[in-house]
């Protein structure tokens, strides 16, 4: 079974400095139908104007990843970590017991666009960590494992028993993700337009499987797909 997430069903807040489409519920978008999937909270698909990002704030019991597709992220927090995210690379925070952070565009004269992800921890009150993996030069028509719970394949180890793979296209490679028993998938196009199982999904179109054993995707021109794989 398959239920499509169009993009223009999202939320959306434009904020001036920021321009947000949520594909889940988020801050003052709420939709009880649209709560989250899964343990896959919040996709928000933001982008940020030069010289502007969200100031030092508190998060805790939460895995939180971002994921550049064009322009430059600063990120800071009470870890200690500071580094410029750009394109093609993620970045991976546990708030766990608690973390301070912020996030900005340290360009004066682009914006950058990027995905912020939450997913819910299997337990609260873990120690806060810190993670990044690139994928700037992955092979198109392939899935590359960013993070897993074992933090196998030299993925980036997180609190949840999910996978997220990254897929690239760059014309008609097709690909295929098996589902093992229980298992259920969430797809989100992040750039381009793919087929998924035989249906079309643009840029920001998202959907949610469940009761299959197998993803098949298929691309006709340069695109990403984020392909989560959630208990």
């Amino acid at each position: 079974m398959m239920t499509i997430r169009r993009a223009n069903e999202r939320g959306h807040a434009d904020h001036g400095w920021l321009n947000s489409y949520h594909t889940f519920s988020f801050a003052n978008y709420h939709d009880p139908n649209w709560m989250g999937f899964r343990t896959l909270r919040v996709i928000n698909d933001d982008t940020v104007a030069p010289g502007a990002g969200f100031g030092e704030h508190p998060h805790r019991d939460m895995e939180i990843i971002s994921y550049v597709l064009d322009g430059a992220l600063e990120h800071r927090d009470s870890m200690g970590n500071g580094r410029v995210i750009k394109p093609g690379e993620f970045q991976y925070m546990a708030a766990g017991t608690g973390v301070l952070h912020s996030e900005y565009n340290p360009s004066k004269r682009d914006p950058v666009h990027f995905l912020q992800i939450w997913i819910m921890p299997d337990k609260p009150g873990t120690k806060p960590a810190y993670g990044e993996k690139a994928y700037s030069s992955a092979t198109p028509g392939r899935l590359n494992l960013v993070a897993s719970k074992s933090g196998r394949d030299s993925s980036i180890r997180i609190n949840q028993d999910a996978d997220l793979w990254l897929a690239k296209f760059s014309d008609s490679e097709t690909l295929t993700h098996e589902l093992k028993p229980n298992r259920h998938a969430w797809v989100h196009v992040a750039e381009g337009s793919v087929e998924l199982n035989g249906q079309k999904l643009s840029a920001g179109d998202g959907a949610a499987i469940s009761k299959e054993t197998r993803l098949q995707l298929a691309g006709s021109g340069k695109a990403q797909v984020l392909v989560f794989d959630l208990n």
